[in-house]
Parts: C-alpha cells; sequence; structure tokens
C-alpha cells in the first residue's frame, strides 16, 4: 500500500474555520427557534401591520394623558370639554360639513354637546386597551397555571380542575356581568366610581375565561410530560416544582402567548359590549361602547358620530387578530 500523497490544499490540511464557510466567505450560523420564527414571522406582511397598529394604539393610549404625555392636549380638545357654539340649536348637529370635521376637529364633533370625538376617540382607547390587557393577564395567569397543574399531576387534580372548568364554561358570561357590574356600589374596596367599575370588569372578565386556555394549556402539558427531556430531569433528581418551571413553562409560552394575542381582541369586543348596554364606565369618561350608545340617538343627523367609533374598534380588533395568526403560523409551523 502506498502512503497517501502531501498535496498542498486539501482537505486533509482545511481548518475547522473553512469547513464552515458558506457562500461568498462567509460563516455559517446557527439560529435559535426565536430567530427561526422572526424570520417566519417577518415573511407575513400582514401578521407585520397588525404588530405596527397594536404598536401605535398602545403608544397612543399611554400617552394619551398626563402624566405619560398628552396627545389629546397637543392635538385636540379635552373629551368633557363641550363646544356648544359649534352645535346647531335647531338641529342638536354639528354645523358645517361632515360632522363638524375641521383641523381642530379631525373627527368633527358630538351633537348636542360638541365634545371633540378625536379626543374621546383617544380617551376610549385607554379604557379598552387597558381592560383587555388586565383582563387577559388575569386569563393568562390561572389559566397556565391551573392547565399546568392538571395535565402534570392527573388523576384527582386533573378531575377537580377540569369540571371546574365545565362549571365556568356553563356561566352565561354576559348576563352575569351585566347583572353583577350594574349592581356595583359607587364605592368598595378602597376604590370608587369608575376605577371600582374597571376592576369588576377586568376581575368578570379574566376570571371567567380563564378555562379556555386552561384547556389549551392542559393538552400540551399531557403531552410534553411524556417526552424524553422530563424523563432525564426526574433521573437527575428533579423535583416536581422544578420540572413544572423549569422545564414544562417555556416549551409552553408559545401556545400561551398566541392564545393571549387572540384572547385580547375577545376582551376588547366584551368591554366594548358592556359600555353599549349601559354597565360599562360611567360617563362623562368615554369608551368606545359608549360612544356607539350614544350614536344609535343621532346616527340619522351624524352618522360620522358612529361610524368613529366602530371604525376604532373594528381595526382594533382585526389588528390583534392578525397578529395573533401571525405568532401562531411563527411559532407553529405544522398548524398551517
Amino acid at each position: 500500500m502506498t502512503a497517501p500523497l502531501d498535496v498542498p490544499g486539501t482537505a486533509m490540511e482545511a481548518q475547522p474555520e473553512a469547513v464552515l464557510e458558506g457562500v461568498g466567505g462567509k460563516a455559517i450560523e446557527g439560529r435559535s427557534l426565536g430567530q427561526i420564527a422572526w424570520l417566519r414571522l417577518k415573511r407575513d406582511k400582514a401578521a407585520i401591520i397588525g404588530a405596527f397598529v397594536v404598536v401605535f394604539l398602545t403608544l397612543i393610549a399611554i400617552f394619551a394623558e398626563r402624566p405619560f404625555g398628552g396627545l389629546i392636549a397637543l392635538f385636540g380638545d379635552s373629551p368633557n370639554i363641550p363646544n356648544n357654539d359649534l352645535i346647531d340649536p335647531m338641529t342638536s348637529a354639528p354645523m358645517g360639513a361632515w360632522g363638524g370635521i375641521s383641523l381642530e376637529h379631525p373627527f368633527g364633533l358630538e351633537p348636542v354637546n360638541g365634545r371633540d370625538i378625536f379626543a374621546r376617540i383617544l380617551s376610549g382607547a385607554q379604557i379598552s386597551l387597558l381592560v383587555a390587557f388586565l383582563a387577559t393577564l388575569v386569563s393568562v395567569v390561572l389559566g397556565s397555571l391551573l392547565g399546568v397543574l392538571a395535565g402534570f399531576f392527573g388523576g384527582w387534580v386533573d378531575t377537580l380542575i377540569s369540571r371546574a372548568m365545565d362549571v365556568f364554561l356553563a356561566f352565561p358570561l354576559l348576563l352575569f356581568a351585566i347583572a353583577i357590574v350594574g349592581a356595583v356600589p359607587d364605592q368598595a374596596l378602597g376604590l370608587k366610581g369608575n376605577g371600582l367599575r374597571i376592576a369588576v370588569i377586568v376581575f368578570i372578565i379574566g376570571f371567567f375565561n380563564w378555562p379556555y386556555i386552561a384547556r389549551i394549556v392542559r393538552g400540551q402539558t399531557l403531552s410534553l410530560r411524556e417526552r424524553e427531556f422530563v424523563d432525564a430531569a426526574r433521573s437527575l433528581g428533579a423535583g416536581n416544582r422544578y420540572i413544572i418551571f423549569r422545564e414544562m413553562f417555556p416549551n409552553l409560552v408559545a401556545p400561551i402567548l398566541v392564545y393571549a394575542t387572540l384572547l385580547i381582541p375577545t376582551n376588547i369586543l366584551f368591554e366594548a359590549a358592556l359600555s353599549f348596554l349601559g354597565v360599562g364606565v360611567n360617563e362623562p369618561q368615554a369608551s368606545w361602547g359608549g360612544m356607539l350608545t350614544s350614536a344609535v340617538t343621532y346616527y340619522t343627523i351624524a352618522p360620522h358620530f358612529m361610524i368613529v367609533p366602530g371604525l376604532a374598534i373594528f381595526i382594533t380588533v382585526m389588528a390583534f387578530n392578525l397578529l395573533g395568526d401571525g405568532l401562531r403560523d411563527a411559532l407553529d409551523p405544522r398548524a398551517r
């Protein structure tokens, strides 16, 4: 057998860095699951548009009023200041074309009292997003914790939590919320007025919606507890608490995040429905549902009064749904 030829430049002499070079001399780098999901999400133009709208609306809600900003004062009147001099005393409609739309009032004025619709839309965004985010947070925390406990331990724990889910899902939530919020006193638990009503609405929506996410988390946990990494953690002496919070929950972040983005628009619609039925926040605080309620009386003389808050609800819900669908496809491409 002859000895191998010592030819310079052969693969025998190649350095590890050269082997890992890609086209054009660039090093091939590995990608994390987060980077892969981000690349998928960037290709979904609808989801990116929805994300921009969500961020824009959130910033508007945060900086609409002091102490964080003052967009309302910067671009329009206060949401509660009437402009009676701009209202026709004969018809109670705003003077001028298109419901009083002008540079000072870009969305026009309300009939009868002449309050600036633009300012009230911004103020209403605070209520809708605050209720939606807080209620979703309550549902996600309760549903995630109870769902993972039911799926991980099984047995009587699973039976007890599953039957509790069935009980909560059987509640007629809208009627229950109307009854509870309508009976709220003016002051309780150190809160009063709209602060108390918002807290009650958040509690009702969040507390009675947790079974939906709990069922999703339970199903995922039943699958994960049979995986090899859980058996490996047990073999190394890890306790149940470590396995649940360090092994299970990181693998449940994706479905929880996706469901949360899809639950937020549902909560926005629920809050708007309560305000439309007259059991949401009280006047003079603006809310999108309350503006629709007032617009029912005047839609024949001022249709923009109904169109503007309706579009605000539609755009917000659509943006969250587009973002949620994009996240679902990016984090779990098998669901396509």
